[in-house]
């Protein structure tokens, strides 16, 4: 069903920068009430200061931190999943802190954070769940594989979230975005040095438009899909990568 005709609540996870502060912007600017959350405080307020959105303090790798956050904020309409974190290594350069890091931001905590909106938007009858996840997860990426990994699980979990949810009006979809160019893609390549150019490099080449793409480019496909123009588009992966892949 249609979201209420009244404004909708929105919370954006890694709200700071990068897809994240451009989703809250985008949002804000579609007549949505934007809560713009972060790990880093500073940056969130100063996001949410642009529009008189509200900016809260968030780890999403705390679920108990997540329940006490989510439940001060109050009922959310549209929930943007988008907290990242990635670092370019070969698997066998890694080792379980690795794994632990990339997976606990990038699936638990989606995971973590769907759970404490998910009964609030069943019992209103309505909510939209928005999964950042990449085409890393679709087609793998190089010197990243735990990184793909987690993002394929965010794809697997969008997709069973949308089957639970949609005959109580709750929709759920992700956007698969390609290399961006955002402070978390960028600082990865810098830890990498030459590596990490050539990786940046070879995704961009691997694109049919042959350039990266913009922060503000996943944000409308993001708005897109937690509009009212989108009700009847749930448990779909959009990927927005310029043409890196097809299917």
């Amino acid at each position: 069903m249609p979201m209420s005709a009244q404004r909708p609540n929105a919370l954006v996870t890694g709200g700071a920068s990068g897809i994240g502060a451009a989703t809250a912007r985008r949002l804000a600017a579609d007549g949505m009430h934007v809560v713009v959350a972060d790990l880093d405080e500073v940056g969130a307020k100063d996001v949410a200061s642009e529009f008189g959105g509200d900016a809260v303090q968030l780890d999403v790798c705390d679920a108990d931190a997540v329940r006490e956050v989510f439940g001060a904020v109050g009922p959310v309409d549209v929930l943007v999943n988008n907290a990242g974190a990635d670092r370019f290594a070969f698997f066998v350069h890694t080792d379980e802190r690795d794994w632990d890091a990339v997976l606990d931001v990038n699936l638990r905590g989606v995971i973590a954070c769907t759970h404490a909106v998910l009964p609030g938007m069943l019992e209103r009858g309505r909510g939209v769940i928005v999964n950042v996840a990449s085409e890393a997860g679709r087609v793998g990426a190089i010197a990243g594989a735990v990184y793909s990994a987690a993002k394929a699980g965010v794809i697997g979990f969008t997709k069973a979230i949308a089957r639970e949810g949609a005959r109580q009006g709750v929709r759920c979809n992700a956007v698969a975005p390609g290399p961006i160019e955002t402070p978390l893609l960028n600082g990865a390549v810098a830890d990498s040095g030459a590596m990490g150019a050539r990786l940046k490099q070879g995704m961009i080449d691997a694109t049919a438009m042959g350039r990266s793409g913009l922060a503000g480019e996943v944000a409308g496909a993001i708005a897109f899909l937690a509009s009212d123009d989108a009700t009847y588009i749930t448990g779909h992966t959009v990927p927005v990568s310029g043409g890196l892949s097809m299917w």
